[in-house]
């Protein structure tokens, strides 16, 4: 009698694993995407070797006080399990007035105000870079937090300075049983009314824990600390649905309408029968929304708009293309604003190119290198096509990108407030004559040590709404 075949041992994952110089990931990241990409949770010790943190809690104080900052202070009452929400901007004095314990700071998109928060994304790279959302920067007094929750996103939660306590329930990708995801009715942020957890850490700095959506968890603060916040954008049915019929009703044919050429008698005047719904599904697919093109340019506009940026408004009128040229053969760099998302398909002929909302057509190559770079120096420049530095040089006149000048330390900054620059010089060599240059070049100043620019930008506030979401990324 044969023996009978045991069944092979289903497979099991680890949890926690230790990062390393080759593999910050504590694996390659075709295996993360296999195994843990919205499968299951993942701690990841030390995935930030010896990471310091770029902002310091003032700092997330001093962003959390500006307009068009999207800030939030969470304060929770243990006696009474209460939690109080408040939003910014906020003052300067409501800091100093809290207490040393139970209160939190979330503030939305510091990527956008700090380059080299901005920086960090780069070590995603494992991802599409139109799937990061943005980077959202907590503190925590000790003992500070939001409460037990979830996310519909996946998220990163990198900690940068301090330690925290994260707990998690695992038990739906470890046990194959989905937890209990009811809210609580009496306070407005969407707190569980359940949680047991699986999992208990406590995290220090460069320690990270990925959470697929949906899963429960609760981060506190041991003692005074900051989290950083990665986290991915996904768009609810829903509202890809509603976009893409706007789109589609937009460029809609009036011609195309209901028609039934083959009516036969009904048998009840008063049924909508089947010939009948076969006729609207064919009035639907005239308007073709299964087309890929269409569907591509959409999702390439839709995706790279920002969930709640303000706009981003020109400043005076951009340089021509032969300006540009000039400019960056003396040392600037063309400078995208940290608001502008990028992102390109394949096209039947080249590539579309697309900026915040915008459908440029490209080269395959251009459209690579242009997504790819945060900045173009002059070779870079020249790298492109004309039909490219065509295309950067409209994304100038509409303000997504400025010349700015390497050496200035306010660089970024003044990208984002559109200010007036001037840039202290010394042992001037040369001047070079503007009276060829656009009107915002004031003058341009040749040096031993650099080129000196001196622009008059016009200064605008961005108006930055509120994304209504309620609570989002802890």
């Amino acid at each position: 009698m044969a023996a009978r075949k045991s069944a092979p041992a289903s497979k099991t994952h680890a949890i926690e694993v230790h990062a390393s110089a080759t593999r910050p990931l504590g694996m390659a990241p075709a295996t993360f995407l296999r195994d843990y990409w919205q499968k299951r949770p993942l701690l990841i010790r030390n995935a930030f070797a010896d990471f310091q943190t770029p902002v310091m809690p003032d700092d997330l104080a001093g962003l959390a006080c500006e307009d068009g900052v999207l800030a939030r202070l969470i304060e929770h009452d243990r006696s009474s399990d209460g939690w109080r929400v408040r939003s910014g901007p906020f003052r300067e004095d409501v800091f100093p007035a809290l207490p040393d314990h139970d209160w939190t700071l979330l503030v939305q998109d510091v990527d956008k105000w700090d380059p080299d928060v901005r920086a960090l994304i780069a070590r995603f790279d494992f991802l599409p870079r139109w799937r990061m959302d943005d980077v959202m920067i907590s503190f925590a007094a000790t003992g500070g937090s939001v409460g037990a929750h979830v996310d519909q996103y996946d998220v990163f939660l990198l900690q940068a300075h301090g330690h925290r306590r994260w707990q998690i329930d695992a038990s739906e990708s470890t046990r194959g049983k989905r937890p209990p995801l009811d809210f609580r009715p009496d306070v407005e942020l969407k707190l569980l009314q359940k949680f047991k957890p699986t999992h208990d850490w406590v995290l220090a700095p460069g320690d990270m824990l990925y959470l697929p959506p949906n899963v429960p968890h609760n981060g506190v603060a041991e003692d005074p600390c900051l989290t950083f916040s990665f986290g991915m954008r996904a768009p609810a049915s829903a509202e890809l649905i509603s976009d893409y019929l706007d789109t589609l009703i937009v460029d809609a044919d009036e011609s195309i309408r209901y028609q039934d050429p083959d009516l036969k008698l009904p048998e009840d005047p008063n049924e909508i029968d089947v010939a009948a719904m076969n006729r609207v599904v064919d009035a639907l697919n005239a308007i073709r929304m299964n087309d890929p093109d269409k569907l591509g340019d959409w999702f390439g506009r839709f995706i790279t708009t920002y969930r709640a940026a303000g706009e981003v408004m020109p400043s005076s009128p951009a340089p021509a293309l032969e300006e540009v040229d000039q400019a960056l053969a003396q040392g600037l760099l063309l400078e995208r604003h940290p608001w502008a998302r990028l992102a390109w398909r394949r096209a039947k002929r080249g590539a579309s190119l697309y900026c915040s909302g915008l459908d440029l057509g490209v080269s395959v190559k251009d459209a690579q290198r242009i997504a790819a770079a945060e900045r173009l120096d002059d070779a870079a420049w020249r790298g492109l096509s004309a039909k490219g530095r065509q295309a950067l040089q409209e994304l100038m006149v509409l303000g997504f990108y400025q010349l700015t000048d390497p050496n200035a330390d306010d660089a970024y900054e003044d990208i984002l407030d559109a200010g007036d620059e001037v840039v202290e010089a010394a042992g001037t060599v040369d001047t070079i004559d503007v009276e060829d240059l656009s009107d915002e070049v004031r003058e341009v100043n040749v040096h031993e040590d650099g080129v000196e620019v001196v622009v008059s930008f016009e200064d605008h506030d961005d108006d930055v709404p509120d994304d209504g979401a309620g609570q989002r990324r802890h």
